[in-house]
């Protein structure tokens, strides 16, 4: 799936926080404003339609990637019953949910830790989209894929909103990508810095004070 059409150059200037409706909480914290939420929407509607048309037909267990993905979980699945309901082609859906933890502050940890991960075995022989919220480094989702591959399912999907253009990237490329963004710390839409910025609508970067503000 190239990203050409979807991929944010590193120089790209964004919108200004005063164009939207952002938390009167976050205004200073804030540079500007790097996918408004209506674009995230449209987006994940096409993405929703790209994966029916895929794995339709099929049972699928949707695996949400927690905490973050759970908001770009959500719309997909909203857009894909949508879809079930008003086309010819439709998915039967399940849904589960596994907890990644590689994080701390804003330098990606190199320690995975997979909380629920003794219930991938009801996987097996199981068409799997795992839904992330983004890829950065793919070293988490690689070691999310091998134990998943330990338990045989039948197939497995990624679709991951964002994927950061980064040196430390593994290389990895998940099958569904939203946008391609730049190396810049992102928040918002679920995505969070030490548990804030959750409740922010638009994806946004992240200023140096904040980075300082919001430290644990």
């Amino acid at each position: 799936y190239a990203t050409r059409n979807t991929a944010i150059p590193d120089d790209e200037k964004g919108y200004k926080l005063d164009l939207f409706c952002v938390p009167k909480h976050y205004e200073e914290d804030l540079d500007q404003v790097i996918i408004p939420h209506g674009l995230i929407m449209d987006r994940t509607e096409r993405l929703a339609r790209d994966i029916v048309r895929d794995m339709g037909g099929h049972h699928i267990v949707a695996l949400c990637v927690l905490k973050g993905g759970y908001t770009f979980f959500a719309d997909l699945l909203d857009y894909i019953k949508a879809l079930n309901q008003n086309s010819d082609k439709s998915v039967p859906l399940t849904v589960d949910f596994i907890r990644l933890k590689s994080y701390c502050n804003d330098q990606s940890t190199n320690i995975v830790k997979v909380i629920g991960g003794d219930e991938l075995s009801t996987l097996t022989g199981k068409n799997v989209l795992i839904v992330e919220d983004i890829v950065e480094t793919g070293r988490t989702m690689e070691t999310l894929l091998s134990l998943l591959s330990e338990c045989n399912p039948k197939m497995v999907k990624v679709v991951s909103l964002l994927v950061k253009r980064t040196p430390r990237s593994s290389g990895y490329r998940p099958d569904y990508i939203g946008f391609e963004v730049p190396d810049s710390f992102l928040v918002g839409y679920a995505l969070d810095y030490n548990e804030y910025f959750r409740d922010l609508s638009h994806i946004c970067i992240l200023n140096e004070n904040a980075k300082e503000k919001y430290k644990v």
